[in-house]
């Protein structure tokens, strides 16, 4: 037979056999190549993150210390000033205006050695009679424990209702001629949704154990029964508030039946009705009353760790669920 001549039968596989090996093998070493490529690139990647999480660690906690403690060693360090703190937005258990806010300011301003006087800054529309009586309790306990230590008032924009509460208890309120100042009243408001219930066809099942247990409840027809209860407490808690003010404020006070109607009045008008003492900045105050004019702000300050690691969103939903739930509350604002 000739050399030339071709094999022709389909199942003679000694020529394509190792063909087929020289594939498979190729095929394996590709797929372990691959296999290890994936594999560092997937150590790089959790090398990265463990190197910045340890770095974004590391930053939270050098910013920590300097936030806590630089702060306070520049305070014993300084000499005579005048020591601010302040309230920015409503009275209420929480932020600038809650008491555990506040009071610890005020004790560690007072408690300073060179702090000649307290002023307190004052920007709210009002809040909680009880976070407002707790503050204007231990602001009258310390300035008998420090009766040379004067505590001033500086109004800003507004200082009504559950801020003006605060501000009676105050040696002297200085305010800004347009500054939004009075409101001594007491309000609980909320909603009643019978009427639209019944339009609706919604039945409202609410067992409760004790006549009155469902109290205001704005699903439920108000009853004069528990009207009536409501504006006892609410008269009982503005003669408190009334009580505050005629204390504070003094022989200095020039009494009308408007002045505890709840009404509010300019800064130039409180000057003149005697619910503030005069006009004035913090600056001014500091300088030209005081005498100290070096300004320490004693204010505790939310530091960059809470508001970073605070979940706004989870916050605001259940401060919202909170205030349903809750029912009314009285509320000097």
């Amino acid at each position: 037979m000739s050399d030339n001549t071709r094999n022709d039968n389909p199942n003679d596989n000694r020529t394509a056999t190792p063909a087929i090996f020289n594939n498979w093998e190729r095929e394996t070493l590709e797929r372990l190549v691959f296999a290890t490529v994936r594999e560092q690139r997937a150590a790089r990647r959790w090398g990265i993150f463990f190197k910045l999480s340890f770095l974004l660690l590391a930053f939270f906690a050098i910013w920590a210390y300097f936030d806590f403690n630089f702060g306070s060693s520049d305070i014993d360090a300084l000499g005579r000033h005048t020591a601010l703190i302040e309230i920015d937005g409503a009275i209420d258990d929480e932020g600038s205006g809650a008491a555990d806010t506040v009071i610890p300011a005020l004790n560690k301003a007072f408690s300073d050695p060179g702090s000649a006087a307290v002023v307190l800054r004052i920007n709210s529309p009002g809040g909680s009679p009880v976070q407002a009586g707790i503050i204007v309790d231990e602001i009258l306990r310390l300035k008998k424990g420090y009766p040379n230590k004067p505590l001033y008032v500086v109004v800003d924009e507004i200082c009504a209702s559950g801020g003006y509460y605060i501000a009676a208890a105050a040696d002297k309120i200085y305010v800004n001629k347009a500054s939004i100042v009075g409101s001594v009243g007491v309000l609980m408001d909320g909603f009643g949704f019978t009427g639209l219930m019944d339009k609706l066809g919604i039945e409202r099942r609410l067992l409760t154990a004790g006549e009155n247990k469902g109290f205001l409840d704005p699903f439920s027809p108000q009853s004069d029964k528990q009207k009536q209860h409501a504006l006892e407490m609410l008269n009982e808690i503005h003669e408190q508030f009334i009580a505050v003010v005629r204390a504070g404020r003094g022989k200095r006070l020039k009494e009308t039946p408007e002045i505890f109607s709840g009404l509010y009045w300019t800064g130039a008008k409180a000057v003149e009705m005697g619910l503030a003492d005069g006009f004035g900045t913090v600056d001014t105050v500091a300088r030209d009353v005081v005498k100290a004019e070096d300004i320490i702000d004693y204010t505790a300050h939310e530091g960059l760790p809470e508001r970073v690691l605070k979940k706004f969103g989870a916050s605001v939903g259940a401060g919202a669920v909170h205030s349903i739930y809750r029912g009314p509350v009285p509320s000097l604002r």
